[in-house]
Formats: C-alpha cells, structure tokens, sequence
C-alpha cells in the first residue's frame, strides 16, 4: 500500500524515482557551491512563530489579491524552465491545477508547451515571464503573442544576463529532449511512466522558440541560439522597453536589492519578486527571505513584494507574509507534484501548502492572511530586520 503524501518532501521523493536524472537534478540544484540554495531553505527554517491559545479562530480567510488578481491563498505558480519534461504537456497540466485551485499560473518562455498551447487548453488568463534576448525583434512578437493568449500579466526576469554554471546540468549533458546516449538511455529505462508519457506528445522542444525564431528548426541549433541570446547588457532602459509595449501588468523577478527595488518602484512596475532564482545564478547572495524586510521597508506602498525561493510548505508562505510579503511564488514544490503525480500531484501540492499555511496562521491567532503581519514572529529570531542574518 502506498503511503500517503503528507507534505511536499513526500513529493520530492517520488518524483526523483519517476523523473529521469538529467530532470530532476535540473530542479533539485543551485549554482556552483549551492550554497546559496541551502540558504534559501534553512533561513525560512530559522525564524520561529508565536504560538497564542485561547483566541476564536474558527472562522478563517486565506483569500486575497496579487496584482488585484482575486487568489485562493498569496500563492502562485512560478515560471519554472523545462516543466515539460518533468511529465509530458507539463505547463498545460500544471495550468490547469492552478486554475481549478485559484491561484495564477506563470508560464516560461522556456516551456515545453507554448503560449498558445496553454491558451488552447486553459480556458482561464494566465502570466507570461519573459527572458531578455539580443533579437528584439523576437522578443517584440512574443510580447505580441501574450497579448494574443490574453495573458494578464508579464514577469520580466532580470537576473538573467548571464547564466550561473550549474555542474550537474553540465555532467548529465542537460538537453530537451534528452540526448540518447548510452547513460541516459541506462537511466530512462527505469522510467516507464514517463517514457510512456513522452512517446504520446508532441511537445518535446521547447515551445516558445522553435518555429518562431529563423534558422531555429531543432534543438541542435537552438542550444546555440540561447548561449548568444542571453543578454548581458540589459539595463532599466530595456525594462521601459517592455513597459511601453506590454499593456497590462508588468512585474519584475530577481530583486534582492534595495536600490535595485526603489528602481522598480519608479519605473512603474506593478509588483517586483524578491528572488535570487532559486540560487541558481549568484552563488553566495543573501536567501530571498533575509532580504525581504529591507526591500519592504525601503519601497512601502508603492509596489506589491512578492517573494519565491527556498518556499516549501504553508509556513514558509506565513512567514513571508509576516515580513510584508503580499505574495509568493512556488517553483520546485510544484514541480516535484507534476513529477511525481502530473497534474494531481500539483494539487496535492497546493493543497499540502493551503492547509499548511491555513492551521499555522491559526495557531498563530490569526484568522485572516491579510492582517498577518510581524507581530507573529518571535522577537529573539529578529536581531536588526526581524531575521537571523547568520
């Protein structure tokens, strides 16, 4: 008998047996070291609740807004690389469980799926994330083709302008689809459900690029492609560029600076996310939750703070609320539900952090997620911003 999935590490352990190597290690790892990785989980770890007793929590709210979107809890998906190859028509599947939980879903621009997949199959609006790439022209139609699917918001990345190195993508010869050498092959054979998931789509590549960029027919000229893309000159003046031709709500991912958040601010971004991707690029930053209180205080009102990075469970969601966060954005614990159980498993995900985050916030006191704020906290966990910073 199959032991119940009672939190997001129970998916994690079954989607690395179902999830040939070369995809899982590509979610489960950071840059370099990884250290900084690690740090985005155990700083979540140390900031300590205070429990309250006696208090009338019978009647409790998680409901509210991002970027006044209505949410079921301050949760979305976020724009996660390759979710199609951790289970056939991954971002489609991963879409709909969003859809039917009442969160928002944020699509790649290295999906698997396309954009026009999701607005074939998901009868809802959806967000788009967008890399900067040197062929404006490019990134210009596919501004265009967000618009068309009726996507309602845009997440601009811009700690992207060069890529972190991360070993193991590099050892397993990291490719979508895999390269069939002996190794992987080795390797896939152990995975029956998901070759057998695989050889019924037709989404292997990746969606948003192939068949839209000239001379970019297959992934042997696209791996190329995306090495010279990457722009390393992106500056504020490229983000007014977006501005300009996005129409609807522009939010900026890879904040985890205070200047770098004031900037945002004044830009006029609607929402900017305290991110370090997933410590996936600058090995050695700061974890996004001991950066979090100081963006919050240097930008106020002016911009919705969101968080991702190192989010795990209910708890952490609380905790990031708590320091002046309005959102968060989950990346591996979703992925480790489509891996595992495909669009059940990212359901159970969501379910596993709703509840999660629905009893601590009452054993906390509180019955409504929009009044949640530092007072939760333990004050000997706060020496300067309200977190240890060691």
């Amino acid at each position: 008998m199959a032991l119940p999935i009672t939190c997001i590490e129970d998916l994690r352990v079954l989607a690395k047996k179902r999830i040939p190597q070369m995809f899982y290690d590509y979610v489960d790892s950071g840059s370099w070291t990884e250290s900084t990785y690690h740090l985005n989980e155990s700083d979540f770890h140390a900031i300590k609740l205070r429990q309250r007793v006696a208090i009338d929590i019978e009647k409790r709210n998680l409901l509210t807004t991002m970027v006044g979107q209505k949410v079921a809890m301050p949760v979305a998906l976020a724009p996660t690389g390759l979710a199609g190859m951790m289970h056939a028509d991954g971002e489609i599947l991963a879409a709909r469980a969003a859809k039917k939980f009442g969160i928002p879903y944020t699509m790649s621009t290295m999906s698997i799926c396309s954009l026009e997949d999701i607005a074939e199959h998901v009868a809802a609006p959806f967000w788009f994330q967008l890399y900067m790439m040197r062929d404006r022209d490019f990134i210009e139609r596919l501004i265009m083709r967000a618009i068309a699917a009726n996507c309602s918001a845009l997440v601009l990345t811009l700690d992207l302008p060069i890529s972190g190195q991360r070993h193991k993508d590099i050892k397993n010869g990291l490719s979508a689809p895999p390269r069939l050498t002996v190794p992987n092959m080795l390797n896939m054979m152990t995975k029956p459900k998901w070759c057998l998931g695989m050889a019924s789509t037709k989404r292997r590549q990746f969606g948003n690029i192939v068949g839209h960029v000239q001379d970019i027919s297959d992934m042997s000229s696209l791996s190329s492609w995306i090495q010279e893309q990457f722009d390393p000159s992106l500056s504020w003046a490229d983000v007014l560029w977006v501005r300009k031709r996005w129409p609807g709500k522009l939010i900026l991912k890879g904040i985890l600076d205070s200047d770098d958040a004031r900037l945002a601010a004044e830009i006029g971004a609607d929402a900017l996310i305290v991110s370090n991707h997933g410590g996936r690029q600058l090995d050695g930053a700061q974890s996004t939750i001991s950066a979090l209180p100081d963006i919050v205080d240097a930008v106020g009102d002016r911009i919705e703070v969101w968080i991702d990075s190192g989010i795990r469970s209910g708890q952490d969601v609380l905790k990031a609320i708590a320091l002046g966060a309005k959102g968060t954005l989950i990346g591996r614990a979703f992925l480790y539900g489509l891996g595992s159980l495909g669009e059940a498993g990212v359901t159970r995900s969501l379910e596993i952090i709703a509840h999660e985050l629905d009893a601590t916030m009452a054993l906390c006191g509180q019955i409504d997620i929009n009044h949640v704020d530092r007072s939760i906290l333990l004050t000997s966990t706060k020496p300067k911003h309200h977190l240890p910073m060691d």
